[in-house]
Order: structure tokens, then C-alpha cells, then sequence
């Protein structure tokens, strides 16, 4: 017979149960491609990260990072740090809290605001007399605690822990009036946070989400756009983040365990699927509070990713698919494997940009490298189980067609395959290589792959520091 081709790029989707569905796609972004092509749809790898500075190791964890004015700044452990565009770094001030703790991030074009949930507020102005300053007005905590900031219209605006926002002083993020607040009004369900898009303000609670609008006047500025209530809540502070003409978040209605939800105009609608919801039911509650997300987009590509306890998880705008990074850690305590490292990213100075969940490095990731500082990405994918129609079957050879020839002179670069007859346990792993550098017509093909009596599971696995592409999957049935 002749072969059959098999689908290799619908990203992940792993099952409650195993043998309907074990779809991994760890490390590996799906492509559709547009035009005519060898194949409608691959596998592109996932960008490496190379070091541009560095803050130290000793509990520099990142905690958040922003672009003002084109430079680039990062909470890293107790310390505000501009990173310039030459990668030299300034430790600017010190910032409070635990050194795990996410920070809120805001400017107004001239002051940088830094606050961190339940503690305190900083601002950071070059120009000013004194630079670096911790917020000391007492109106800044006369309405609770203040939790995260954004900025719209001249103003800070700062959400608080007792169901209010508050707004600075017109371009002075150090001066506050304990009248100038507002609340959410529909439903006085918990504030967890805020954002600005297309010039809105959208307060996101635990069970709704107001629209606010500035209105000007001599009193509080901003009031709520009437009839426009979203009966869906954020579940996650720092899981909302904009991406284009939308914004995304975790999050449900009364009643309705969390999901990942995308603003569209009008309304918000469900963009996780399943096994997506999955992942997020299995969190505890702190776990779920912990969950951030992140946006960027590289070489057409545009992703929103989430950053659950155990994993990252990412979708992708253009084809609508999802993916899961992982990064392998080595380090005194041995290997693991982990959510993939980045704690936060930017665009400056053309490049995207990341501070590190594991110590104070600011690296670059792009689509050019193939390590993480230096270590192995784990790449691996499992695909839809393959059935045929509930007989058993055999596969004397299965190839898959990949970029070939992109090794060194001394690396033939490999990949390995191991098959699975009930999604959970893969067995028999065999390797190929699929070529050192100029061998581009080298084949990876896997033959006399056995017998199986009802559907068979394909997973694929790579590691070599080469450039991973995955153009299609083959198989021969019979």
C-alpha cells in the first residue's frame, strides 16, 4: 500500500483519558503553512535563549520587566535594574517584598511606577532630583492596599485589596487624594485586575468585568460604561495580558471552573480546549493565583503563553493551536525539567528580551538559537492516535521528513521514535539521524515497527542543539 500521511501539527491536546488522546507537543510550535507547499502543515522548534547581562545568582529571581521610553528595565530580586542598549546594567533601587513576588509595572512617559501587591509603590525618574522614591503619600493606601497599576489617560490607576481603584495626581504617579476612587458597580464581587485596551478600562473581578471610561469633570474622571458587563471573572492577577485587537485572560463565570478566555469586541469567548481546562482544574487555588501570562510575537508568528506551577502552556493567535514549553534545568541539584524559565519579556533595542525564573540572567530568545544558556531543549511530540477502523494493523515503515543536513561536520543530529498500543506506554525507541551539515536528502525511516491490535501512538524526541524543523509524517499502513 502506499504511504499514508499522518497529521503531525495539531499541537497538544492530551486527554483526562490517555487513549483517546495523549497529543504532546512540548518545545514544538505548529505551522499552517499558507501557500502550496511539501506540506500543509509542520512543526517549527520553539526559540532557544542565549545571555545578554546578567544581575547575579543569589536569589535574583525576575519578578517583572517594561519598556519606557525604548530602555528596558527588570525587577530582579530586591533591585530595580536598567539593562542599556550596549547590555551594560544599573541597579536603580531598591524594591520591597519577598524576592519571588511579581511586580505591576507602569509609566506615563517620564515616571516608571513599580508596585508590588500589598506592600508598596516605587517610582523611578531619571530627571528628577531624586531618581528612585518610594511612594510616601498617605492617600496612596487611604483606599486598601494597593495591588497593580496601569496607565491611561495621564494617569496611574491602581487597583486596591478593598474593591476600589484609585488614580494619581494628572502626570505625578507621587501624589494621591484619598476622594479620587472609584469601584466596580454591577456586581461587588473581589477587583483582581485591571486593564487598558483600546483606550478602556476593563476591571476585571471574580465573577464580572466592567468597562470604565474617562468622562473628564472636576470629580473622579472615570465612570462605568453602562449596559456593558462581561458575566465572566479573572481568576489569575497576572494571567491577563493583551495581544493585537484582544485580551486574554484565565478565567469563568459564577460556578464554572476556570478556562482561558480572549476579549472580542463585544463579549469574551472560550479559546482553551479541553484538555487546555484540564490542566488548569488540577491547580490549587494558590497555584491558580500564581498563574502569569505573556505575550510576543517573532518571525509571524504572534503567541499568548500561561505559566501554570508544572508547565507553560501556549497558544497561538494565527493557527489557533497550542503548545507546552519546557526547559531542562542542570544545576546542583541534579537534571530536571520544569516550565519553561522565562518569568517576563520585552521588545527593545530589537530583540525579544526575558528575565529568568532561575537566577538574575536577561537573555535573548530567538529562532536562531537552539540551547538555553548553553543546555539541551528537550523536544518532543506525540501524535493522534492512528487506528484503523478498530482491526489490528501493522507499520513496516513510518518517515518522517524532516530538515535535513543541518548537523556540523562531526554531529549527525538525531531523532528518536518509541510507539505506544495504549497512549501511555511508549516502548521500543529507536534513533535516527537526519544528517550532518550539506547531507540534505539524508531520510529518517523507521521499519518492521510490529503489529498492533488497535491503534498505535507515534512520539517523537529530540535534543540536539540543531535547527528543528518537522515538515511531515509518514506511514505505511496494512
Amino acid at each position: 500500500m502506499p504511504d499514508t500521511a499522518l497529521p503531525i501539527a495539531d499541537g497538544f491536546y492530551v486527554s483526562r483519558s490517555l487513549p483517546i488522546s495523549s497529543q504532546e507537543c512540548v518545545n514544538w510550535y505548529p505551522v499552517v503553512n499558507d501557500g502550496p507547499a511539501l506540506s500543509p502543515q509542520s512543526l517549527f522548534g520553539t526559540p532557544g535563549i542565549h545571555e545578554v547581562s546578567t544581575t547575579g545568582t543569589d536569589k535574583q529571581y525576575n519578578r517583572g520587566s517594561h519598556v519606557k521610553n525604548n530602555i528596558s528595565y527588570f525587577v530582579n530580586g530586591d533591585k530595580l535594574y536598567r539593562l542599556n542598549s550596549d547590555f551594560t546594567i544599573d541597579a536603580l533601587g531598591v524594591i520591597n517584598g519577598e524576592p519571588t513576588d511579581r511586580v505591576s509595572i507602569a509609566d506615563n512617559g517620564t515616571q516608571l511606577m513599580i508596585v508590588v501587591p500589598g506592600v508598596d509603590g516605587f517610582i523611578y525618574d531619571e530627571n528628577a532630583g531624586t531618581p528612585f522614591q518610594t511612594i510616601t503619600d498617605p492617600d496612596f493606601k487611604a483606599n486598601g492596599s494597593p495591588q497593580q497599576v496601569v496607565y491611561i489617560d495621564g494617569y496611574f490607576l491602581i487597583t486596591t485589596d478593598s474593591k476600589k481603584f484609585i488614580i494619581s495626581a494628572l502626570n505625578d504617579g507621587l501624589s494621591y487624594d484619598a476622594l479620587d476612587f472609584g469601584s466596580a458597580e454591577a456586581d461587588p464581587d473581589t477587583i483582581v485586575a485591571p486593564i487598558v485596551h483600546n483606550n478602556q478600562l476593563f476591571i476585571g473581578g471574580s465573577e464580572t468585568i466592567e468597562v470604565f471610561q474617562n468622562v473628564g469633570g472636576a470629580g473622579f474622571p472615570f465612570q462605568r460604561v453602562q449596559g456593558f458587563v462581561m458575566s465572566s471573572g479573572v481568576s489569575a492577577p497576572f494571567s491577563i495580558v493583551q495581544s493585537g485587537q484582544s485580551f486574554f485572560f484565565i478565567g469563568g463565570g459564577p460556578n464554572e471552573t476556570p478556562s482561558i478566555l480572549a476579549f472580542s469586541g463585544s463579549g469574551v469567548e472560550v479559546i482553551s480546549t479541553d484538555a487546555v481546562d484540564f490542566l488548569l482544574s488540577q491547580l490549587s487555588d494558590a497555584e491558580l493565583e500564581d498563574v502569569f501570562a505573556w505575550t510576543y510575537s517573532q518571525d509571524g508568528a504572534r503567541f499568548v503563553g500561561f505559566t501554570l506551577a508544572d508547565t507553560t502552556i501556549v497558544f497561538d493567535i494565527d493557527s489557533g493551536r497550542w503548545h507546552e514549553r519546557k526547559s531542562q534545568i542542570i544545576d546542583a541539584a541534579g537534571t530536571r525539567t520544569e516550565k519553561w524559565r522565562v518569568n517576563s519579556l520585552v521588545v527593545a533595542y530589537g530583540k525579544v528580551l526575558v528575565g529568568d525564573a532561575i537566577d538574575g540572567r536577561i537573555g535573548e530568545i530567538s529562532l536562531d538559537f537552539f540551547d538555553e544558556y548553553g543546555d539541551d531543549i528537550i523536544r518532543r511530540v506525540s501524535v493522534v492516535p492512528l487506528s484503523n477502523n478498530g482491526n489490528s494493523f501493522k507499520l513496516p515503515s513510518i518517515e518522517l521528513t524532516m530538515e535535513s543536513g543541518v548537523g556540523e561536520a562531526d554531529l549527525d543530529p538525531s531523532i528518536r521514535l518509541a510507539l505506544s498500543k495504549d497512549g501511555k506506554t511508549f516502548v521500543d525507541e529507536r534513533t535516527r539521524q537526519f544528517g550532518k551539515i550539506g547531507e540534505y536528502n539524508k531520510r529518517a525511516i523507521w521499519r518492521r515497527n510490529g503489529r498492533f491490535p488497535r491503534f498505535c501512538v507515534m512520539q517523537f524526541t529530540m535534543s540536539d542543539q540543531v535547527k528543528p524543523v518537522i515538515i511531515k509524517l509518514e506511514a505505511n499502513v496494512v
